[in-house]
């Protein structure tokens, strides 16, 4: 086995190149001619960064091998072609774009398709159409530019064919160029292309299509939405069948009762936009506030709006918390959040439900404003619980002697619902100053408030308080209570706790809570 032979099998192997590098180590061998110099810039297709490093490389060689530039010019892959070009300006002094609209001239007509191509694609891939890239060409860039867009329909051919390509990369870069070049959104360009083809090649078309709206962080199905027309309506129609079938593989993750498994499905289903209207509308009710934020996301993406439009929108309906809460758990994670979340506080039209859950979102909101504190604490002194119940959810990352005592005050409050969000902003705050004060509230009359107390108590309790836990773990009568002191003794542990425990993992009426006081004296050392 001959050296270039095994180099070559080492390429078709190397995981950065692949093909790509493959097809450069071949042009690169007919191409240069004098073997010295072809074992020094062949090897630039290993070391360099694409197939034309190793034609740039020629130009730095002296004396410049002229013949295998004009050789180069003559390769199937127009990047090649492209850099042969570029090498050959370096070594004239003359500006690349100069250079390209001499060669495409120079040509006779009935040979020009080659640097027809390379004059549209370089211009692509600089995001501009040949017209404008060759305005600076000199003399020859109006001719050039005139040759390319006569050779319109054959370019548009030739790269129609690459948007079927096996190759990612090449559908990919077919697609932006083309786009470019005819001046036209990638979905028309995708659906013209499909016009005489057959419907076995529609999965090729709706690859390249997602593969595009996916890196340009678009939904694919309102790019085709803004497309449709009367004339392209069937193969429209040919695409979402495609579309409709990945659908359909998405449901079992979609339906998962693990939300690790939904919320990788349901960041998909943003790529179909409206095809997955139905889907994502079924996501916003989730259990999990990922998932419904990231079908929130979508949902604004499908109608073309941003987010803040999109729930901009929503809150114009009146709707009931619900409904709204996906929204505003979303909004709490974009820019000018804050803001966003007071005004809707402050709207007094917003029901009062939405304006107490718009307060309560801001702590996950990571916009700090000086204001936020000022604006809030007037809320403490609302007659309607919502809204003091938010107030004091909002101030969780709030410091200041009036903030203490707003959450201190909260703690005595008689509504069920303030007590609860003064306690979780405590944990939250890991205030075990007040640590007394939240295990009083074990006593409570109100079920929502006992379980919130224990849960904190995992938090900011102390050994002094596992006394109280104790008697709440043997004679609450809610189960959800039992189930927090459980878990909260299972981790502050003492002999109080061992004792509690273990009754409640033999004799508790509940079978959830025998299960987690099992749990919770593993936790602890002691295997029953």
């Amino acid at each position: 086995m001959t050296p270039a032979l095994i180099l070559l099998l080492v390429l078709s192997a190397d995981p950065r190149g692949g093909t790509g590098t493959t097809d450069c180590w071949r042009a690169c061998q007919r191409h240069v001619q004098e073997s010295s110099l072809r074992a020094k810039v062949c090897q630039l297709c290993i070391t360099g960064q694409g197939p034309q490093d190793w034609v740039l490389g020629l130009a730095l060689v002296k004396p410049v091998p002229l013949n295998d530039l004009r050789s180069a010019l003559t390769d199937e892959d127009w990047r090649v072609r492209w850099a042969a070009v570029r090498a050959e300006a370096k070594v004239r002094g003359v500006t690349e774009h100069r250079a390209l609209a001499e060669w495409v001239t120079g040509l006779q007509p009935s040979a020009d398709l080659p640097a027809c191509i390379t004059a549209a694609r370089a211009a692509a891939e600089a995001g501009a159409h040949p017209t404008a890239f060759l305005v600076g060409a000199g003399e020859k860039g109006p001719a050039a530019a005139a040759r390319v867009q006569a050779r319109k329909g054959a370019i548009r051919e030739a790269l129609e064919v690459e948007l079927y390509s096996e190759d990612a990369g090449i559908r990919q870069r077919a697609l932006s160029h083309l786009a470019t070049f005819l001046k036209e959104p990638p979905a028309r360009v995708v659906i013209d292309a499909m016009q005489g083809r057959p419907e076995s090649s529609d999965a090729a078309a709706a690859a390249v299509l997602r593969d595009y709206a996916e890196s340009k962080e678009l939904s694919v199905g309102r790019m085709l939405v803004e497309v449709a027309q009367p004339d392209n309506q069937e193969r429209i129609n040919r695409l979402f069948a495609v579309y409709s079938q990945e659908l359909q593989a998405l449901q079992p993750e979609l339906t998962s009762g693990d939300p690790e498994k939904r919320r990788p499905a349901v960041f998909k289903l943003r790529l179909y936009g409206p095809l997955a209207q139905r889907e994502l509308e079924r996501a916003l009710q989730d259990s999990d506030s990922r998932v419904r934020q990231s079908a929130a996301r979508g949902l604004a993406k499908a109608e073309g709006l941003t987010l803040i439009q999109a729930a901009g929108k929503r809150f114009t309906s009146g709707a009931e918390l619900a409904a709204q809460r996906p929204w505003l758990e979303a909004l709490a994670h974009e820019q000018n959040c804050q803001a966003a979340l007071l005004a809707l506080a402050e709207d007094v039209k917003q029901p009062v439900a939405v304006r107490g859950e718009a307060l309560a979102q801001l702590p996950e909101c990571g916009e700090w404003r000086y204001d936020r504190a000022s604006r809030v604490l007037p809320f403490l002194k609302e007659a309607r619980p919502p809204l003091r119940a938010g107030a004091l959810r909002a101030l969780a990352g709030a410091g200041g002697e009036a903030v203490n005592e707003a959450i201190q005050a909260g703690l005595e409050d008689p509504a069920p619902e303030v007590a609860v969000a003064a306690i979780d902003t405590v944990a939250l705050k890991r205030q075990t100053v007040l640590a007394d004060a939240v295990a009083e509230r074990l006593g409570s009359e109100h079920e929502e408030v006992r379980q919130a107390a224990a849960h904190a108590l995992e938090r900011i309790g102390k050994e002094r308080h596992v006394r109280a836990l104790s008697e709440c773990l043997q004679k609450d009568p809610a189960p959800a209570v039992r189930v927090a002191a459980a878990q909260t003794l299972g981790l502050l542990g003492g002999p109080f706790a061992l004792s509690a425990l273990s009754e409640a993992a033999q004799k508790d009426p509940d079978s959830h809570v025998q299960h987690v006081a099992r749990e919770a004296l593993k936790h602890l050392g002691f295997n029953r």
